[in-house]
């Protein structure tokens, strides 16, 4: 997410900065508002108006959110302030400055496993629109309904998902660099109310990207930068809020993990949806492949000049291929056998509240609120991987 933020920050910059070349980009506050939210809207918000109805209704699910709100706009000022003093540009280099190398490495395995799981809830949210674009698609080409459809292999949508990912995916995903993707771009009990937290954790995480554009902003001051912070944070919770709600109210208990899987195939406009909504999932996943690839691939790499290894470059090239295929193998995969989205969220916000509440914790455990914000997402995490592995569990 970082090299994501780096992009944009760039792209934003050269079109105001008038500093010289040599000096970084420069982001104003509309451009670190505008580039936060880029980082944490994305695939979390089909997932809102199911766990409103998870959490008991809108009053309680909006309930959590503004809970969870002062630890995650904490966490984004902790951040600020622990890249100023430590002056690293980064979210890893920043834990291993102020944590040590141990927590440092925790802090990596974490944010590849993060990258991961997202790449999953990527490939499930595209086999759903596929599901219904292969029905829509079916009855429009042959004019019978989707009940009286033959099976053929050739007409699954998971079927249709391998081709994706082998003809499309895979070849996007291989390239070394990010810039070729510049041509594509109150409740029924206490547990039903924790229910919500992973998907909050998961739809407001930016909190990877946060130092990335912090240390890209004009202004660095502690007090401007917990304004940027509030701001985005406010803007997402009534996005997230609003979508929630009007998906819930829409449903009700009917309601499904993903927002558009509840619509109609003859719905047009949803018609429409799903296929940008495909789209932009597309052109996304291949760079957190790059961003996990290269996570893993550096200490390989690294590795490989320590026991003098020659020809560096073609290691480079077949370990980076190697990892790609087997990085979109396996999520392929989970996400085909282990369809239902919520199921991942919840694994995915239990994973982020390590980025959100136990790393910025750590920062400044010193202090009471650093205690608290330990025992918080220490509590998330284990409660959030839980029930995802009690309802795996059950499903199965």
């Amino acid at each position: 997410m970082e090299e994501l933020a780096r992009e944009s920050i760039s792209l934003l910059a050269s079109a105001s900065s008038k500093q010289p070349p040599d000096v970084g980009p420069r982001l104003g506050s509309m451009g670190a508002v505008f580039i936060m939210l880029k980082s944490a809207l994305g695939a979390g918000l089909l997932n809102f108006p199911w766990a409103f109805d998870r959490a008991g209704g809108v009053h309680s699910a909006v309930t959590v959110e503004l809970i969870s709100l002062v630890f995650l706009i904490s966490g984004l000022i902790i951040l600020g302030y622990s890249s100023s003093i430590s002056g690293q540009l980064t979210y890893q280099a920043v834990v291993k400055e102020l944590c040590g190398n141990a927590i440092g490495q925790l802090c990596e395995i974490c944010f590849v496993l993060s990258l991961f799981m997202i790449s999953v809830a990527f490939l499930i949210i595209v086999n759903d629109q596929l599901e219904k674009l292969c029905d829509t698609l079916y009855e429009l080409v042959t004019t019978t309904s989707k009940s009286e459809m033959p099976y053929h292999f050739y007409t699954d949508h998971q079927f249709a998902l391998v081709l994706l990912c082998v003809f499309l995916i895979t070849p996007l995903s291989i390239s070394k660099a990010i810039s070729i993707q510049k041509y594509t771009r109150l409740t029924s009990s206490w547990a039903s109310m924790f229910s919500v937290i992973p998907t909050i954790c998961f739809g407001f995480q930016c909190h990877e990207a946060s130092i990335a554009i912090y240390s890209s902003m004009e202004n660095q001051r502690l007090s401007h930068w917990a304004l940027i912070s509030v701001v985005t944070m406010v803007i997402c919770l009534l996005i997230y809020s609003l979508t929630g709600a009007y998906g819930y109210l829409t449903f009700g208990k009917a309601v499904d993990p993903d927002i558009l899987m509840s619509y109609s195939t003859h719905d047009k406009l949803m018609l429409v949806a799903r296929l940008l909504f495909g789209v932009s999932i597309i052109t996304i996943y291949p760079i957190i492949v790059l961003l996990g690839r290269s996570v893993i691939q550096d200490p390989l790499l690294s590795w490989w000049r320590r026991r003098g290894g020659g020809l560096l470059a073609k290691f480079e090239s077949r370990s980076r291929y190697v990892l790609t295929v087997l990085w979109i193998t396996t999520t392929l995969l989970i996400a085909v056998f282990v369809p239902d989205i919520s199921k991942v969220i919840s694994v995915i916000g239990g994973i982020s509240a390590f980025f959100i509440f136990i790393f910025p914790g750590r920062d400044i455990a010193l202090t009471i609120w650093g205690i608290v914000t330990l025992i918080c997402g220490a509590f998330i995490f284990g409660q959030s991987i839980t029930i995802a592995v009690m309802e795996l569990l059950g499903k199965i």
